[in-house]
């Protein structure tokens, strides 16, 4: 490897011997690719013909007079697939092109990062396998159609929680048997290095379009930008750019039926440090190292691990980790509909929840009345909404019997 991988004290790469020449031809490919101008104007064509980039900011208004202070929308719910992941997907797909691999492998949670790698698979006429958690199968049907629509093959893990960790352990598996003509598409900045790394990167367009947006439209920097944490693609991609700035940065979490009842993925909050697939950062996981269960009402926010650069975020101070819980992300998801009209993903909703306390939090430390929300347009919250929830209508509909 040219580089180490490490964010501080985490990350790495903890992997099978049989894996090194793949993750270094990874590196060596991403190093080159990053510096070829053809490459980028590639990526850049596709970020704005493909998936419609740049996404816009959204001042809710109806949402900020209902909190008592502004808070804004970073949209990737409007990227094409719905979703963050597909700037990311871009991405590697192309270097998986110039690397002359022939067939992409995933894994998924929520089914969004599926739902990418299957786009990918048809864009670039390439066979695309996907693992899921049966679990997740089960609650993310209308994404696993999707996939097959797309033309890739779902594959559903029936082993240990049956949801994403379980789906990440069979797409190793599955690449350390068939490395030399596949590309493992991996969904998050997690794993080892140069994943990451270069995840990170390929997401950074997300903070570096709402940085100047939001400069363009209210003046300087948000007074806080908050995003949900699962694995952290969507965050880190946000966070990136606000890390110099005054900004405050929030990390939330799926705090599930609460953190004191174990049912939650708040690996930041409640994790410690260990290896999980490939890489050290914080996890959760018992006295002995084996990995606990975890739960949210979101599929893909109940990830056991965390990408490195937030354990570093987290250790250094420069970034909150926080958490909502089930009930607390479900009333945010039905007052952004309610209110805006807008139906985050579940995931988002943690989001949107976080920035609703927060919103509340600065009014009432302002003496600020509700009415007033406008005289502090350059203090706004600025929320990723990482995806829509068209995934999340089933779970969503028996959540909400009353609604029919």
């Amino acid at each position: 490897m040219r580089q180490r991988g490490r964010f501080g004290d985490y990350g790495g790469f903890y992997v099978p011997e049989i894996l090194m020449p793949a993750l270094e031809e990874l590196e060596a490919a991403f190093l080159a690719a990053r510096r070829d101008p053809a490459f980028r104007a590639e990526l850049k064509r596709l970020l704005a013909e493909y998936a419609g980039r740049p996404t816009p900011i959204t001042l809710c208004e109806n949402l900020s007079r209902h909190a008592g202070w502004p808070i804004a929308l970073k949209r990737e719910d409007l990227v094409h697939g719905g979703a963050h992941k597909t700037n990311q997907v871009l991405g590697q797909a192309l270097l998986a092109r110039r690397m002359g691999k022939r067939r992409l492998i995933a894994e998924t949670g929520a089914g969004q990062h599926g739902v990418a790698t299957a786009m990918m698979g048809a864009l670039f006429g390439m066979p695309t396998d996907v693992y899921m958690g049966a679990l997740d199968v089960e609650r993310q049907a209308l994404n696993v159609f999707r996939m097959r629509l797309m033309g890739a093959r779902v594959i559903p893990v029936e082993s240990g929680s049956r949801t994403l960790k379980d789906a990440i352990n069979e797409a190793l598996r599955d690449w350390a048997t068939n490395v030399r003509d596949t590309h493992y598409l991996l969904g998050t900045v997690a794993g080892p290095h140069p994943y990451p790394t270069l995840v990170g990167e390929f997401q950074r367009v997300i903070g570096r379009e709402a940085k100047r947006q939001f400069a363009a439209r209210f003046g300087g920097a948000p007074r806080a930008v908050l995003a949900c944490v699962g694995g952290g693609s969507n965050a880190i991609g946000l966070f990136k750019d606000f890390i110099p700035t005054k900004a405050e940065i929030h990390g939330i979490e799926a705090g599930g039926r609460g953190l004191a009842s174990g049912a939650h993925g708040a690996t930041l909050q409640k994790g410690t440090p260990g290896i999980l697939h490939g890489a050290y950062s914080y996890l959760l996981h018992d006295a002995h190292g084996q990995i606990t269960e975890t739960h949210s009402v979101s599929a893909g926010l109940d990830y056991p691990g965390v990408g490195p650069e937030h354990s570093a975020l987290k250790d250094a101070g420069r970034a909150r980790y926080w958490s909502v819980t089930d009930a607390e992300a479900l009333a945010a998801f039905r007052l952004l509909a309610e209110t805006e009209g807008i139906v985050p993903a579940l995931e988002s909703a943690h989001a949107v929840a976080g920035a609703l306390k927060l919103a509340r939090r600065y009014a009432r430390e302002a003496g600020l009345a509700k009415a007033d929300w406008k005289k502090k347009l350059k203090q706004a919250i600025l929320v990723g909404l990482s995806g829509r929830g068209d995934k999340d209508m089933e779970t969503a509909r028996r959540l909400f019997p009353e609604l029919g």
